[in-house]
């Protein structure tokens, strides 16, 4: 009677199974720092987690941007909330360097709308001015007169 032989590539006698065998310096699979299924992997002895740091602050710079935006949409009459908005923006570019770039659209948009506004402002009072003196002959008229002209 002959014993059949094993498959091609197995050492194993028939009937018998053996686990392949991992590379080398490798623990099996499933096997090692003794974890099952589902259970979170601890750390060796000594080891910890590392730490979650807070993102660093940028609550200048972006008010002032945020301020910028409604300054466009809603306040660009005004002269006090972009010069808050731009002085907010110039405190957190030097504070909050990782703001910056919320900071530099808060102080464009702050100085931009500054800038309009006080050129608005000026251009106001000129006409106003102008209209006044051009006007001011015309206030000292005497009205009893037919021609207007004191004699």
């Amino acid at each position: 009677m002959t014993v059949p032989q094993p498959p091609y590539g197995s050492s194993n006698g028939p009937g018998q199974y053996r686990p392949p065998t991992p590379p080398h310096g490798q623990q099996p699979y499933g096997q090692g720092q003794g974890q099952q299924y589902g259970q979170p992997v601890q750390p060796y002895p000594g080891q910890t987690y590392p730490a979650m740091y807070a993102p660093p602050p940028r609550g200048l710079s972006i008010a002032s941007m945020v301020i910028g935006i409604v300054s466009l949409l809603f306040a660009w009459f005004t002269v006090v909330i972009p010069l808050v908005g731009l002085i907010l923006g110039v405190v957190g570019l030097r504070r909050e360097p990782a703001g910056r770039g919320f900071a530099l659209t808060g102080i464009w948009l702050n100085a931009i709308l500054l800038g309009i506004t006080v050129i608005a402002i000026v251009a106001f009072l000129a006409i106003f001015l102008v209209a006044g003196a051009a006007a001011l002959p015309f206030i000292f008229i005497d009205p009893s007169t037919s021609t207007g002209i004191d004699t």
